[in-house]
């Protein structure tokens, strides 16, 4: 169902924005989850976890925050830690650029601001990987400081409160100032804190629970019970395909080859099991022999196939088609990536890998070593 035409978007009047303080608040104080990181009024700890919970679930996180204050319980030893330690230590958590911006993060701190986290919004938006929202989410539970927060639940909040007229994409001057608007004075770490629990429990983008929500007197998509329809979606880009040969390659020794990527770009610093893209006319075994030689000039053997991955990313999806290789001639060098090594199936465990590589090294083992020719 379409809502029918309404009038031109407008702020609520400040007697509105009061009574919606209060009833989210007061809601909170029921509802609100009991979450480790708020209990913290340690920055450090607080950074860490706004930052995980970017485009992750909680639940996800919880298990990855405790691994990661044990392994580095100081923005010290984080800023003292090797970045592939740091890098293994966020492996499967996803956009691996966020571990890598923790560890710059927090070697700029201790370079410019000695060690202590700072508390000036321009100070804390001048670090690596940090924007407007992670910011206000930081300084006010840190500090209480009233700095408004804008992530996706936030959006789909004010967007049914208000039944915005476009897209959030396409209004986000409208939004920041509702947000600046409505944050609690008195009280910012709750109320950001609050709204981040309205999204993820009652205002969910699909079946919102409006009868439990403190804001269903005010919600104009309740009123117009449309509230599913709202916000107003974009049409989404298609999203390219990839079909990519990726050569597991093992020498006489039984050892396999892995290369650690570039650290700027996608997967930064990670390593992996070397391949490229298809190209038009080529088959799986041609590509591969083809990306071998010009990634780490060695010729190699295609054998078997061991597994076909989808995995899907952000703005792309890419199939994995893998085979079990046999190293054949040449000297391998580092010629697209950063560093090559000859390791043990065993070993593997000791560096960070993308998410879809370690599906690879799961089928390595149940398949074991292969029987290779030559």
């Amino acid at each position: 169902m379409s809502p029918s035409p309404q009038t031109p978007w407008t702020l609520p009047e400040p007697a509105v924005l009061e009574s919606l303080r209060a009833a989210l608040l007061h809601w909170y104080d029921d509802a609100g989850r009991v979450l480790p990181w708020r209990k913290e009024q340690d920055p450090y700890r607080i950074w860490i976890s706004e930052i995980m919970l970017q485009q992750t679930q909680v639940k996800t996180v919880l298990s990855y925050y405790d691994r990661w204050l044990q392994a580095f319980p100081t923005l010290e030893t984080l800023a003292q830690a090797d970045l592939q330690q740091v890098l293994k230590l966020w492996e499967g958590l996803g956009y691996y650029s966020r571990a890598r911006n923790l560890h710059r993060a927090a070697q700029q701190v201790m370079a410019e601001h000695q060690g202590i986290f700072p508390q000036q919004l321009e100070q804390v938006l001048s670090l690596p990987g940090i924007g407007r929202t992670t910011a206000g989410g930081i300084l006010s539970a840190a500090f209480n400081q009233p700095i408004s927060i804008l992530d996706g639940n936030v959006k789909r909040i004010f967007a049914r409160l208000t039944t915005l007229p476009k897209p959030p994409g396409k209004a986000q001057k409208q939004l920041w100032q509702l947000s600046d608007a409505m944050v609690d004075r008195e009280n910012p770490r709750d109320f950001n804190q609050a709204l981040m629990d309205l999204g993820a429990t009652i205002c969910t983008p699909r079946a919102p629970k409006c009868d439990r929500c403190p804001w269903m007197s005010h919600c104009l998509a309740y009123q117009t019970r449309t509230p599913t329809y709202w916000p107003m979606r974009e049409t989404p880009p298609v999203r390219p395909h990839k079909t990519i040969g990726v050569a597991v390659i093992w020498n006489h020794q039984g050892q396999l080859l892995i290369d650690r990527r570039l650290d700027k770009g996608l997967l930064g610093g990670l390593w992996e099991f070397p391949g490229g893209k298809l190209e038009p006319g080529e088959t799986l075994p041609e590509c591969i022999k083809r990306e071998i030689q010009e990634e780490l000039a060695i010729d190699i053997e295609v054998g078997d196939h061991l597994i076909t991955i989808d995995h899907a990313y952000t703005h792309f999806r890419v199939t994995l088609n893998v085979y079990n290789c046999r190293y054949c001639s040449g000297t391998p060098q580092a010629i697209e990536c950063q560093e090559i090594r000859w390791v043990t199936l065993e070993e593997l465990d000791q560096f960070p890998f993308p998410k879809a590589n370690l599906k690879i090294i799961q089928a390595l083992r149940d398949r074991g070593v292969p029987q290779l020719g030559g």
